[in-house]
């Protein structure tokens, strides 16, 4: 695997929401940085992990290549998701350095933008070990 066959991989599988493809491109002990102070290292805490991307619905991934090299690359992606629920929403606003929307009980649910890169290297035709850094915020209407 490349850092091409990885974002592929990682696109169909957040956009698929499906935790068993996404811990099914890492080593049976890579570890995956979702933020610089957080790893989760194996397929059972990869997949536990990749769970909360099954609140997301009608989720759309790009991503651009922006180098490779022999066992490893970084890419910049992008991913729009409506929000399907309420625990997500709180998942997010807790886990963001941004102003929570004004949002009154019984509003409807945002559409959120993400956008971030992704450093990965890879062995064995697997990732070994991905950071990400990114962020997120309410879609504008």
């Amino acid at each position: 695997m490349d850092i091409d066959g990885f974002m592929q991989g990682y696109k169909t599988a957040w956009e698929s929401r499906d935790p068993a493809k996404f811990a099914a491109l890492f080593h049976p002990d890579g570890r995956y940085h979702n933020t610089p102070f957080q790893v989760q290292t194996g397929a059972a805490e990869l997949a536990e992990y990749w769970k909360r991307v099954q609140l997301q619905e009608d989720v759309q991934v790009e991503y651009q290549i922006l180098t490779r090299q022999d066992g490893g690359g970084v890419a910049h992606w992008h991913v729009t998701y409506q929000v399907a629920s309420e625990e997500l929403f709180q998942i997010w606003a807790k886990s963001t350095g941004t102003g929570l929307p004004n949002r009154k009980p019984g509003d409807p649910l945002p559409r959120m933008v993400l956008d971030g890169i992704l450093q990965a290297s890879f062995a064995g035709g697997l990732c070994r070990e991905a950071r990400i850094w990114w962020h997120s915020m309410p879609q504008a209407n």
